[in-house]
């Protein structure tokens, strides 16, 4: 069991459970999933780039992404139905928990220029959605194998019922939001 699974159990679930006055343990929020996705236009011209993404994304997240595909075809973008566009992650239980643990931890912190993420990225039922522009920043990504600097979107998706509770779980885990 990961390290802020425990301390998810022992800590955090008390410290909420308190703050919000909750009658039952069952109410407090948790985290439920947590989705990584990346999308490139470059996929359009060069099909190869799937392949760089779901490797990027497999040794990011340690599990095999589903590759996403286009619905419709738009001229404007030479785009056709069916066609690869990019990939997602959708992350559960222990697998979670290690990855917000290594992206509070290790990645965010290796950002440059780096004061926090904004606090502003909920979306009303509590879930936090991060956009990151180099997917370098993870250690497991090997810098001399890359073939171009693509970005991420990570989804926090909780139970909380709005977004103080959403951001206040967040907090607890340790996720550094602007003063």
């Amino acid at each position: 069991m990961s390290r802020l699974k425990d301390r998810y159990n022992k800590e955090i679930r008390e410290t909420l459970l308190k703050k919000f006055g909750y009658k039952n343990v069952n109410i407090v929020p948790k985290l439920e999933k947590v989705i990584v996705n990346s999308c490139s236009g470059d996929c359009v011209t060069n099909g190869k780039v799937v392949d760089s993404i779901v490797s990027d994304l497999t040794a990011i997240t340690g599990q095999k992404p589903v590759i996403a595909r286009a619905k419709k075809s738009e001229a404007g973008f030479k785009l056709r139905a069916g066609q690869a566009i990019g990939a997602a992650v959708t992350l559960r239980g222990d697998r979670m928990y290690e990855f917000i643990d290594r992206l509070i931890s290790i990645a965010l912190p290796r950002v440059r220029d780096f004061r926090g993420v904004s606090r502003k990225s909920f979306d009303g039922k509590g879930n936090y959605t991060l956009g990151i522009k180099e997917q370098i920043i993870f250690p497991e990504i090997d810098y001399d194998k890359i073939d171009k600097v693509r970005g991420l979107n990570i989804t926090v998706v909780t139970s909380a019922k709005n977004n103080d509770e959403g951001r206040e779980l967040l907090t607890q885990f340790g996720m550094p939001f602007k003063k």
